[in-house]
């Protein structure tokens, strides 16, 4: 074979090789198109089109069971795994827990995630871990980490709860609440003030008090670290504000309506900004970016702006409508509530993404943990927007005065028992008996449960 025939054979194994390689590749992506967009072969040697599950739950390991079979392919929670298109009745267990378990409805190509779930030791021994004798109330922060207990006086309690030994630390506060909450001398160490709602900020620091008394309503701003650096707002401005909110952190930018008015207040600089919007009716954020609904000239609308820019104007409403600003995986969202009309839009363009109708006009409408649902309520009422699932459920809980127990379980106290649910009313557990209606209960280090009990703070190891 001469040298050219030689070179020839050459190239010719060089091309074919090439070729199979880039038909390799080409097969290799179109299987795994064929998988992402929820193509499978089942066990008849069928194609049909599926969808994902990712599950994880609390405490991990928990085994999954799914539509009463072992699953051979997802043993273990904190996994995931292809499902036909439909509903499938989810069940985890562990030894040594209660179980868990729900209807979900995978759709095909599209990933279901579940990361919620959370079971609890069967077997577990309340400690008391201190005193509350003396508090009137109490309010726990959002990561239920720590707790200020209030009473009579000026000298209250303030306890974090993520330690093996919580241990109180005195907060004075005779200086910050003004005559209208205290004793006519604030020296006598008396406080008379009615605490209708507190909030914390997102790093446990800072507690925003609204307290009323004589008919009148006073915001102060309580640093639990410094309390040398807590601002009375109402006394400090001279307004009577209607709203306040917290939109950092740190609590340094708060969002005050007054009169209608919509202003910003610099907390370390003690300055409040001229009015943002004029007929403000509510308003919610995310991070620096507002959304409210105010009233026109003729009509209402919800607007639109980021701190430091201005207001726009996304569209108009024939009536009242309360608005609430979510992130839900890498979209935000806009839900709008009027009367017993639920809208989603999304927040760039504002493009409807889902609409759905009530049973009930709820009063109070609030994002839940990471966005992936929106809890609406009256009374005794919920509704559960669920993004997951892009579903809304209505239902009841035992009492008219629940709460939530961590970021995805609310719970209530009737006859004394501390019952949760999923945050879709799914799953109700009792979890304790004579418990106290009157201070919160709460879930601390996916470990410790909190909560009273004849004056005691108690706490259970719910997670090994």
């Amino acid at each position: 074979m001469n040298l050219d025939k030689k070179k020839k054979l050459r190239s010719l194994k060089v091309i074919i090789s090439e070729a199979i390689m880039v038909l390799a590749v080409i097969a290799t992506v179109a299987v795994l198109a064929f998988i992402v967009s929820g193509y499978w072969i089942n066990s008849d040697f069928k194609v049909e089109r599926q969808g994902m599950l990712q599950i994880s739950s609390v405490p991990t390991g928990a085994n999954v069971n799914i539509d009463g079979e072992e699953s051979s392919w997802l043993q273990r929670t904190n996994t995931s795994k292809v499902l036909p298109s439909g509903e499938h009745t989810v069940t985890l267990t562990k030894d040594g827990y209660d179980s868990w378990s729900k209807t979900i409805n995978v759709k095909e190509g599209l990933l279901y995630r579940l990361h919620y779930p959370r079971l609890f030791l069967k077997e577990r021994t309340p400690e008391k871990i201190f005193s509350l004798s003396g508090a009137t109330i109490a309010t726990i922060s959002s990561d239920r980490e720590a707790m200020v207990l209030a009473n009579n006086t000026t000298k209250w309690d303030y306890l974090k709860l993520n330690t093996d030994e919580p241990k109180s630390k005195p907060l004075d506060i005779a200086k910050y609440f003004s005559g209208v909450s205290l004793a006519d001398n604030a020296s006598t160490g008396l406080f008379t003030g009615e605490i209708v709602d507190a909030d914390w900020d997102y790093d446990d620091a800072h507690v925003l008090f609204r307290v009323k008394s004589n008919d009148s309503i006073e915001w102060v701003l309580i640093d639990v670290n410094n309390p040398e650096k807590s601002i009375n707002l109402t006394k400090e401005f001279s307004f009577n504000f209607e709203k306040i909110e917290m939109i950092d952190n740190s609590a340094n930018t708060l969002l005050a309506i007054q009169n209608g008015n919509l202003h910003k207040i610099d907390v370390p600089s003690r300055q409040i900004s001229a009015s943002l919007v004029k007929d403000v009716l509510n308003f919610d954020h995310y991070n620096n970016e507002i959304v409210f609904t105010a009233k026109g000239s003729e009509n209402y609308y919800i607007g639109f702006f980021k701190i430091g820019d201005q207001p726009v104007e996304l569209t108009t409403l024939d009536q009242p409508a309360k608005v609430v600003i979510s992130k839900f995986y890498d979209e935000k969202y806009i839900t709008v509530l009027q009367d017993t009309k639920l809208n989603v839009y999304k927040k760039d363009d504002f493009v409807a993404f889902a609409n759905y109708d009530l049973t009930f006009a709820p009063e109070k409408i609030k994002v839940g943990h990471d966005g992936e649902f929106i809890i609406m309520n009256t009374g005794d009422k919920i509704a559960t927007l669920d993004m997951e699932a892009g579903l809304v459920r209505e239902w009841t809980p035992d009492s008219s005065h629940y709460d939530w127990l961590d970021n995805d379980m609310i719970y209530t106290v009737n006859n004394s028992e501390l019952i949760a649910y999923d945050y879709d009313g799914f799953n109700r557990r009792v979890l304790a008996k004579n418990v106290s209606a009157h201070f919160p209960a709460g879930i601390t280090e996916n470990k410790w449960l909190y909560y009273v009990s004849d004056d005691d703070l108690m706490r259970e190891l719910i997670t090994r």
